[in-house]
């Protein structure tokens, strides 16, 4: 049996370990493998403190085996704007020699998948981070039309946030922004793959999650199947706004 390709993804806490989200959408497609970045805070300084990295991180993934390369934190990508987020990449890839992406790149195609550009948006994150990201999508040419955070500085934080919690500021955050193309969840922490569908269904507009997105991004490196049942219109563009196949 022909082994399955090699996923290497960045990741932000230092334990290195892969995020659930890939596994659980394409376990049997691709492998998946992970290096940590030991990122303590959700804040640019917290940011700078960890960022140099990446580049030798990139190294030990294909080292390991990796065939593409996905830093795997938004606001790590974002946090400098577009020029940044493009020199990471071309980073990893001179590095390297593989095809490289960030969590942020991915994102930005998933939303344009979508035909998005009006957004509602939800994080975790702080202000001083959630003003970089408004900054970010603008200039990518998207409009911010409501946001809502958690306002969560500290990564150990990030796993406490429940499924109910990120459910009520989806929807919070859809609400505000009628007329919206999409929502965006931003943070790769927050485990998005059981909020998109409700979310979905009730506020009737696809749902791009950092967590996902990051996953489908990886996968498009290799050119591998993204689709997936039960994470939503951007895996299954079959489904209505309120989830049903169309």
């Amino acid at each position: 049996m022909r082994p399955l390709p090699t996923i290497g993804m960045i990741v932000p806490p230092a334990a290195g370990d892969v995020p659930p989200e890939p596994l659980e959408l394409y376990g049997g497609r691709a492998r998946f493998i992970a290096e940590g970045l030991a990122l303590k805070a959700l804040s640019p300084e917290g940011y700078d403190a960890v960022i140099e990295r990446v580049e030798a991180l990139a190294v030990s993934l294909r080292e390991r085996g990796a065939e593409a390369i996905s830093l795997m934190g938004t606001s790590l990508s974002f946090y400098r704007g577009a020029a940044f987020n493009d020199a990471l990449i071309a980073g990893m890839k001179a590095a390297t020699g593989l095809p490289a992406t960030t969590m942020t790149d991915s994102v930005i195609e998933a939303l344009e998948a979508l035909g998005a550009r009006r957004l509602a948006v939800a994080t975790a994150y702080s202000d001083p981070v959630n003003d970089r990201l408004t900054d970010y999508l603008e200039r990518a040419g998207f409009e911010v039309a409501a946001l809502r955070a958690l306002d969560i500085e500290d990564v150990d934080t990030i796993a406490t946030v429940t499924t109910e919690a990120l459910i009520d500021l989806g929807v919070e955050a859809g609400k505000a922004a009628p007329g919206a193309d999409a929502l965006f969840i931003s943070c790769g922490g927050l485990r998005t793959l059981p909020v998109t569908g409700p979310v979905e269904r009730r506020s009737g507009m696809p749902v791009v999650s950092s967590a996902l997105a990051g996953a489908w991004g990886a996968m498009g490196l290799l050119g591998l199947d993204r689709h997936a049942q039960g994470a939503g219109r951007l895996f299954d563009p079959a489904l209505s706004p309120d989830g049903r196949m169309g």
